[in-house]
């Protein structure tokens, strides 16, 4: 069975991240994939910014903690990623970036789709983040989704996603699981 996980991009107390994901993780839910979905989320990983001696690329999977080497185990257990990111100063957030700069081979040849959000729809941060896991020769999928903190959150704070995007979370959904499953056949 292809494994996806839903990895949240943010850890900060409020964060509405995880509210994100887990919509996401039911729209997934209900498309009866052959594919497997969890939820990855990044606090159960925190680890502090990127400081390693090593480039993890150079690091052949030797890891410097158990932290850092269950991180990688999880990584390396999934078959592609739907990334949850939200928009910091048109960006990802540093917490994603570092946790993604702890690894290398662990991420090479899987899909990824990317959900943002933000108060420009998080568009810059799916972006950066596109630019960042080709790095790592993922395949990002076309679709993306793309929510306002000003209309598909109340009060910025209670993720409520209007209607309108449940077809292309869907898009972005199968689409990463298609891409996963496919991409296996090269790993």
């Amino acid at each position: 069975m292809t494994k996806i996980g839903i990895v949240t991009g943010s850890v900060r107390e409020g964060r509405v991240n995880l509210q994100v994901a887990e919509w996401v993780k039911e729209q997934a839910d209900k498309l009866n994939l052959d594919a497997e979905f969890e939820i990855v989320d990044i606090k159960d990983y925190e680890l502090p910014l990127f400081n390693e001696a090593m480039p993890p690329a150079m690091a052949n999977k030797q890891y410097t903690s158990e932290d850092i080497n269950r991180w990688s185990q999880k990584i390396d257990s999934l078959d592609g990623f739907i990334f949850i990111t939200p928009e910091y100063n048109k960006a990802t957030s540093t917490v994603l970036k570092s946790q993604i700069d702890y690894l290398g081979p662990e991420f090479g040849n899987k899909a990824a789709g990317i959900v943002g959000y933000g108060s420009t729809l998080g568009v810059a941060a799916t972006q950066s983040l596109r630019q960042i896991l080709a790095n790592f020769n993922v395949a990002t999928v076309g679709p993306f989704g793309a929510f306002s903190l000003f209309t598909d959150f109340e009060n910025m704070s209670t993720f409520k996603p209007a209607e309108v995007h449940t077809a292309t979370i869907e898009a972005v959904i199968a689409t990463t699981a298609n891409w996963a499953k496919a991409l296996k056949t090269i790993r």
